[in-house]
């Protein structure tokens, strides 16, 4: 593809409630969007998806910059590609870093399919022309607001609650959901907060009929989760643990978990997501499409991931207006009945709005390619 430049939009953007997790709670989501632009003028847009702090890999806002500037730009320059599957090995010469990688990754994915004119989705190998998508609530104060909020979204349709425990906020408030809601499918995101000393207490939770418990354990583990999946009837999902297809093989081959989450971030881009995906749909376990807080850029790319036929399970994508007073697309993201109707136009299928990206954007740079 002829690249004439790439574009770092650094933006800030507040969302409309702090999210609390394990982690600790932010409201405030600082992060770029990846432009690139052809000869003829097509523009292809990333959005990565680190955090300002290191807490959920060693990623962040600033190391991502200094990542894409001082190396994956370059490689890019130096590299003529025609196809974006082309863009993952040859960022491979360096380790880790994979949200930067799947940032620019992303712009050209998108920039490809426009110049092809047709969706992402069908540049990926999607068919869906809807999606599923279920919501993650956040540790809430107290158990009365959480209810409400739960409520509140399945009366919008949402098909699947997700709910972030730690210790201390978990097996009591999973009863009290479930006893209010017996029938809605729950599931509980533990982001990392255990060890296999809490294995009697991981235990109860097979009484509560929840679709899994995602990253129960260590970040980087999948020999004590597969140690944990033996002891409980609850399916383990692992999020932090897979970074590549070769995570996910080894996951699968000890038995870690029986469903896999896959966000695009995360495993550096969309090309390494479609394998992971086709591996798993190969070794019967299903995956779903796992949020990063993503403006509209990011929203975007994970609902064109989605439409491929192993994503059964509703993912993370929720709605613009859950998050943002306003995005940086247009038309938003909207979700009706729980499900998002997938685009139809050439890339991304969403157009970027020129106003709401300068309102939020602190930093712009430009690299000649």
């Amino acid at each position: 593809m002829p690249f004439k430049k790439i574009i770092l939009h650094r933006l800030n953007m507040r969302m409309i409630f702090p999210f609390t997790t394990s982690f600790g709670t932010m409201q405030d989501k600082e992060f770029f969007i990846v432009e690139a632009v052809d000869t003829e003028g097509n523009r292809g847009f990333g959005e990565s998806v680190s955090f300002p702090i290191p807490w959920y890999t060693e990623e962040t806002v600033k190391s991502n910059k200094d990542i894409m500037e001082d190396f994956l730009i370059p490689i890019l320059r130096e590299n003529p590609i025609n196809h974006p599957d082309e863009v993952f090995p040859l960022f491979g010469r360096l380790r880790g870093n994979n949200m930067a990688k799947a940032a620019i990754e992303g712009a050209v994915w998108d920039l490809y399919a426009k110049r092809q004119g047709v969706s992402l989705a069908k540049a990926l190998g999607g068919e869906k022309t809807q999606i599923d998508v279920g919501i993650s609530i956040g540790i809430q104060p107290t158990i009365t607001e959480l209810l409400e909020k739960i409520e509140g979204f399945l009366d919008q349709g949402y098909k699947r609650i997700k709910l972030k425990i730690k210790p201390g906020h978990d097996v009591e408030m999973l009863r009290q959901v479930r006893a209010a809601f017996p029938d809605t499918k729950i599931m509980a995101d533990a982001n990392s907060a255990y060890t296999l000393r809490d294995i009697d207490l991981l235990k109860q939770l097979d009484d509560l009929d929840l679709m899994m418990i995602e990253q129960p354990l260590q970040h980087h583990d999948i020999i004590d989760h597969a140690k944990l999946q033996k002891e409980i009837q609850t399916p383990i999902c692992l999020d932090e643990s897979i970074h590549s297809l070769y995570d996910a093989q080894k996951a699968i081959e000890l038995g870690s978990c029986k469903i896999i989450n896959i966000k695009v971030g995360r495993v550096g881009g969309l090309s390494e997501s479609v394998k992971i995906h086709d591996y798993c749909e190969a070794h019967g376990i299903p995956v779903w499409c796992g949020g990063m807080l993503e403006a509209g850029v990011g929203r975007a790319h994970n609902v064109a991931i989605t439409t491929l036929s192993n994503f059964v399970m509703p993912g993370d994508t929720a709605g613009s207006s859950r998050y943002w007073e306003k995005d940086i697309i247009k038309p938003e993201v909207v979700v009706k009945n729980g499900s998002i109707q997938v685009p139809t136009g050439p890339g991304i299928g969403y157009e970027i709005d020129e106003e709401a990206l300068e309102e939020f954007r602190f930093e712009k740079v430009e690299y000649d390619m």
